[in-house]
């Protein structure tokens, strides 16, 4: 029992994280908690559907318990297993239902990329019911108040294997994300990474025109936590046309076309 007080007391955000909101999101997403609703976040890499949910959870004073979803995810990673110690077999929660029964905010990160029967377990949770069976030991457990579901995935991902059930967004209300003004990117950038207005409005500008790439098969442009990193660098010495290459156009693409096209942009904005 103290091992998983420990491990929720991990889970909380002790410090408020910096945010700045880009609409109404703050106030339905404490409306739906209020109720008991579910909540779904819409948006491109980076923009910051992760960061909100900690500052969500920092405002609600919840812990908040993330799962990167990958296709390998199991039901049994997300409810619990037995694992064999000592020559015996002993139960262990996983993080859902570590969630469920402490009243902890659950955040499950990119939910498309998750193995679709391991998505319904979160149905009951995820309507008025609210329940989660823990069907390998005969438990159901009923959630508390306290406790929230959140999921995340990225719409410019979206393709016919990997897509949300209409069963499964229904039960959500959706919030949709995406970058901010220029003034405000730029805002956040230079918070973040500690560099000059100036330096980070450029960064901003260099961000909007790779998103205006995909018509040339860039499949996403640069994130604001790409810039955050190339500003981060900048401040530790790196010149910035080497901060831009290694943060910003090389995981960007490997395509040689695209990446002259890109490191051109540096060129001409720094």
């Amino acid at each position: 029992m103290q091992d998983i007080e420990q491990k929720i007391e991990e889970h909380h955000i002790r410090e408020e994280p910096y945010y700045l909101p880009t609409a109404n999101e703050l106030a339905v997403s404490l409306a739906a908690y209020a109720t008991g609703t579910p909540i779904l976040l819409k948006g491109p890499t980076g923009c910051g559907k992760t960061r909100f949910m900690q500052y969500l959870a920092w405002k609600l004073k919840r812990p908040l318990i993330t799962v990167s979803c990958h296709d390998d995810l199991s039901t049994g990673d997300l409810v619990g297993r037995y694992l064999i110690q000592a020559g015996e077999a002993v139960w262990h929660d996983g993080p859902l239902t570590m969630a469920v029964r402490r009243g902890a905010i659950c955040y499950l990160d990119e939910i498309v990329e998750a193995r679709k029967d391991t998505t319904v377990v979160i149905h009951p949770l995820a309507d008025d019911r609210r329940e989660l069976p823990v069907e390998k030991k005969g438990e159901l457990l009923v959630a508390p108040p306290e406790f929230m579901l959140a999921v995340s995935y990225n719409p410019g991902y979206q393709s016919v294997l990997k897509d949300l059930k209409p069963s499964t967004r229904q039960r959500f209300l959706a919030l949709d994300f995406d970058y901010p003004s220029l003034e405000r990117e730029a805002e956040i950038v230079a918070s973040e990474a500690g560099v000059e207005s100036s330096l980070a409005r450029s960064l901003v500008k260099l961000a909007r025109m790779t998103r205006g790439l995909k018509d040339s098969g860039l499949v996403e442009g640069a994130s604001t936590r790409l810039l955050i990193q190339a500003g981060k660098l900048v401040v530790q010495g790196i010149p910035i046309h080497s901060a831009c290459r290694v943060a910003i156009t090389q995981p960007l693409s490997d395509d040689p076309e695209l990446l002259a096209a890109l490191d051109e942009m540096v060129r001409s904005l720094f």
